[in-house]
């Protein structure tokens, strides 16, 4: 983790603004092709959305900006980031799990179908234990293929990127999934979050 010097940074003014701001928060929904994503998680016998999961913790950690957070007055850049997500329980509840996201695409798939088992043990859904500073926010809805999501924020405002997964559908022999992304407009601007979707594409299409 290294400390940004506001005196070179060439944001310190948006910064500046949008971190005053009583919503500065920023987000988009956009559909991607997930169909290489998919075949590869189907063919290894795994999970589509941990294969999702991989491709946005990926993308996330390709863009500078988006592993920077706001940390006792100063701007902090992390080496990586890992994703805490949400996984269901029988019970229609769901808790926090976190994954790793510097494994490898096989062992990610693994290891992160034990962490979700080991996840559902959990009472509540929060770990207040963690240091949840440099974590990716991840989300599902696989019941709407919306076109639009409202994320709750905290007050005060934090700087953890939030991504929410919508349900699959098929658009000209291609599965597409809707791709939320909210982030805090201090630190990260639409060319960040244009970059980010640019990487998961990236990474959905030339996964094997």
């Amino acid at each position: 983790m290294k400390i940004i010097d506001l005196e070179t940074y060439p944001r310190r003014s948006h910064y500046e603004y949008f971190k005053s701001l009583a919503y500065p928060y920023v987000g988009m929904t956009a559909n991607v092709d997930v169909t290489g994503l998919l075949a590869a998680a189907k063919r290894r016998g795994k999970s589509s959305f941990l294969a999702c999961l991989y491709a946005a913790c990926q993308a996330v950690n390709a863009v500078s900006a988006l592993r920077q957070r706001i940390r006792d007055g100063q701007i902090v850049e992390f080496a990586r980031c890992d994703a805490g997500h949400t996984v269901a329980k029988e019970d229609g509840t769901f808790v926090n799990c976190r994954t790793d996201s510097s494994l490898d695409f096989d062992s990610f798939l693994t290891l992160g179908e034990i962490a979700q088992q080991q996840a559902k043990a959990q009472t509540g859904f929060l770990n207040d234990k963690e240091d949840e500073t440099g974590l990716i926010f991840v989300s599902c809805v696989p019941w709407v293929s919306f076109t639009s999501v409202i994320q709750p924020t905290p007050i005060p405002a934090d700087t953890n990127p939030r991504i929410i997964f919508g349900k699959y559908f098929t658009q000209d022999g291609r599965t597409m999934m809707p791709l939320a992304i909210q982030c805090n407009h201090a630190l990260v601007d639409g060319l960040h979050i244009a970059q980010f979707y640019a990487k998961f594409q990236e990474f959905s299409d030339t996964i094997k």
